[in-house]
């Protein structure tokens, strides 16, 4: 089919890349097939504001090695369950997704382009359901989707994140300290497990295995034993220790949002291994810096690959399908078999396996 006008939004938190995918898009659908693009602004919530820019060539030339996204995101405004405040000060759950829907067709849209993880995806489901013509990106730094091999984002997040504990290391060793490095991914494990075994972690704890602190101070232990007196673990913000609870940020709940902040995990890990070994033990937490600055090479690439094909797709008429990374390809997969979906790391996988291969500590095991 032809297409002759689409809509690009960003879904869910910011992360290197985005900028890349929105490019590919807008050159795509204007070099190849003449159409304008529009791009949604903040996400969803652009769609019921009808917040929007002309996206052309030039205005897009430069954006490439830009992180962050020019169209703005949240991880608010779900038309479906639209969260706000009513005039009492209590919060009033909406369906908009009509008043959405009724905003694509006042635009004059052949499709949308929604980029964003398992959440975002699940909202672009939905508005297909109800017959929009949409197609998924997948984006997020957890890579955490099902069905592609990476989300874009990812690779530049694991190398933010390395780059992190190559730092700690030569701070931890000059002062026989154990250093804590704190990383995002929510309830996976991905960032944490392939930093760490590419920054040299001894100590790897992520949600997938809940770990013994008294595993982790026999680690360490070990170590000091062996006369390397200093350990440096990588702990992601979802890791949970065996028979406790996840660690939030009690103040962080956003009342609107509904969901806790997850956080603070590395400050209680220390407070633990403190109390059984006397060294010195530090926590750093990168928080946000995983999701900005400039993409690298392989999320730019990614992206790129992603935004194009899915201005093909969208020409060919293959609706409700996102595309996704089957190395070496870029493919199709259908929506329906994705949204909401969060992947993990299989206990059987080959990169837990390496890792312990090599002497890294899950908190699992005895080294």
């Amino acid at each position: 089919m032809a297409i002759k006008k689409v809509g690009v939004l960003t879904g869910g938190g910011d992360c290197s890349g985005l900028n890349a995918v929105i490019r590919a898009i807008t050159r795509t659908a204007i070099i190849r097939h003449n159409a304008q693009v529009v791009g949604i602004e903040n996400g969803f919530e652009g769609m019921l504001t009808k917040e929007y820019m002309e996206l052309t060539v030039s205005g897009t030339k430069d954006i490439l090695t830009l992180g962050g996204t020019i169209l703005g995101t949240t991880n608010k405004g779900n038309p479906f369950e639209f969260r706000e405040y009513d005039d009492a000060g209590n919060i009033r759950v909406s369906n908009y997704a009509d008043k959405a829907i009724e905003n694509f067709h006042q635009l004059g849209l052949d499709c949308l382009f929604v980029i964003g993880g398992e959440g975002t995806l699940e909202i672009g489901y939905k508005f297909f359901q109800k017959g929009l013509p949409v197609i998924g990106i997948p984006k997020t730094i957890d890579n955490d989707l099902d069905k592609t091999d990476y989300t874009f984002g990812f690779q530049t997040a694991v190398q933010v994140a390395c780059d992190a504990m190559d730092r700690l290391q030569t701070t931890g060793r000059s002062h026989d300290r154990v250093m804590i490095l704190e990383v995002m991914g929510r309830n996976a494990g991905w960032i944490a497990l392939e930093a760490g075994i590419a920054g040299g972690a001894h100590i790897i704890l992520i949600p997938e295995i809940p770990y013994k602190v008294e595993n982790v101070v026999r680690k360490i232990q070990f170590r000091k034993e062996g006369g390397s007196p200093f350990s440096i673990i990588m702990v992601a913000e979802g890791a949970c220790e065996d028979g406790g609870d996840l660690i939030t940020q009690a103040t962080a709940m956003d009342r609107l949002q509904g969901v806790p902040q997850l956080g603070g995990v590395g400050t209680y890990l220390a407070e633990q291994i403190k109390k059984r070994i006397d060294l010195e033990v530090r926590t750093t937490v990168l928080g946000h810096i995983q999701r900005g600055g400039s993409p690298n090479a392989f999320d730019r690439v990614l992206g790129t690959r992603l935004g194009a094909y899915a201005v093909e797709a969208a020409s060919e008429g293959k609706f409700g399908n996102m595309v996704a990374l089957k190395t070496p390809d870029v493919v199709l997969v259908a929506l329906k078999d994705l949204a909401g979906k969060v992947r993990k790391i299989p206990l059987t996988s080959q990169l837990i396996q390496t890792a312990e291969a090599i002497g890294i500590n899950m908190g699992r095991e005895i080294w």
